[in-house]
C-alpha cells in the first residue's frame, strides 16, 4: 500500500488542481465562458491533437525550440569551455555576458525583427540568443570549478592545452553544462511560444493560444496552455533522465 501511495504522489497535486477547478466551475466563481469545466478543456486538447490543428502547432513549436537550442549549444559549449579555461579573458567579458543574460528576451525582439524580418528566422534567432547566454554562463562556471588536481595531472602527463580542454575541462564541466542546457531549452521554449504569439505566426502553440483567446474559444486556449506545459515538462524530464544516466560522476 505504501509503495502504491509513493507511486501516486506525483499525480496527487494534479488531481487536486483538477478537483479545485471543477468545484470552481460548479460554484461559478468565474464566468463560465472564461473558465470552462476541465472536461471541456481536455476534450479540446484531445480533439486538437487527434483531428485538429494542435498537433501541427505542437510539432512546429518543438521544431523551432529544438533548432534554436541546438544552435545555442553548438555555440555556447565550446565557447564556454574556452572562456572558462582562460579566467582573465572570462572576467573581461563577464559583465557583457551577465548584462545580456539579465536582459529580457522580449526587449531584443525589435532588433532581431530589423535584422531577420518577420518569420521563423527571427523566432529561432531570439531563442538561440537567450539560450546561448544561459548555457555559456553555466559551462564557463563548470570549467572554472574543475578540480585542479585533474588538470595538473593531465599537464604532468604531457597533455597539451587542446587535450586539457577536451579531455579534462569538457568532462569536468558536464554536470554544470547539463544544468545550463536544461535551463537553456526551457528558456528557448518560453521565447518561442511568446514569439509565436506576437511575431507574424500562422502556426505554433503560441499562435494557437493567442488566436483562441482573441476568438473567445476558451477550451482551445486552455488546451494550448496544457500542450505548452506538457512540452516544457517533457523536455525537462528528458534532460534529467540523460543527466542521471550519463553524468553519474557529478559531485564525485
Amino acid at each position: 500500500m505504501s509503495k502504491l501511495l509513493t507511486r501516486l504522489n506525483p499525480v496527487i497535486g494534479v488531481i487536486l488542481l483538477i478537483l479545485v477547478w471543477w468545484i470552481a466551475t460548479l460554484l461559478q466563481i468565474a464566468d463560465p465562458v472564461l473558465l470552462p469545466p476541465p472536461q471541456k478543456a481536455f476534450k479540446a486538447l484531445v480533439d486538437g491533437l487527434v483531428s485538429g490543428p494542435l498537433l501541427h502547432d505542437f510539432a512546429q513549436t518543438i521544431y523551432r525550440t529544438v533548432l534554436s537550442f541546438l544552435i545555442a549549444s553548438a555555440i555556447a559549449i565550446p565557447l564556454g569551455v574556452m572562456l572558462g579555461a582562460a579566467d582573465k579573458v572570462y572576467r573581461s567579458v563577464e559583465f557583457v555576458i551577465d548584462f545580456f543574460r539579465s536582459t529580457p528576451a522580449s526587449a531584443v525582439f525589435p532588433l532581431f525583427l530589423v535584422l531577420f524580418g518577420v518569420g521563423d528566422k527571427t523566432k529561432i534567432a531570439v531563442a538561440a540568443f537567450g539560450s546561448v547566454l544561459v548555457i555559456l554562463f553555466n559551462v564557463a562556471y563548470g570549467v572554472m570549478n574543475a578540480r585542479k588536481t585533474r588538470v595538473l595531472a593531465a599537464k604532468v602527463m604531457g597533455a597539451n592545452r587542446l587535450q586539457v580542454l577536451k579531455d579534462v575541462y569538457f568532462w569536468e564541466s558536464l554536470p554544470q553544462t547539463f544544468i545550463g542546457m536544461r535551463n537553456g531549452i526551457s528558456l528557448a521554449l518560453v521565447i518561442i511560444v511568446v514569439a509565436e504569439m506576437f511575431i507574424g505566426s500562422s502556426d505554433g502553440i503560441g499562435y494557437r493560444l493567442i488566436e483562441a483567446q482573441m476568438l473567445f474559444e476558451m477550451p482551445t486556449m486552455y488546451a494550448a496552455i496544457f500542450a505548452a506545459g506538457a512540452l516544457g515538462y517533457g523536455m525537462n524530464w528528458i534532460f534529467l533522465t540523460i543527466e542521471k544516466t550519463f553524468v553519474h560522476w557529478g559531485g564525485k
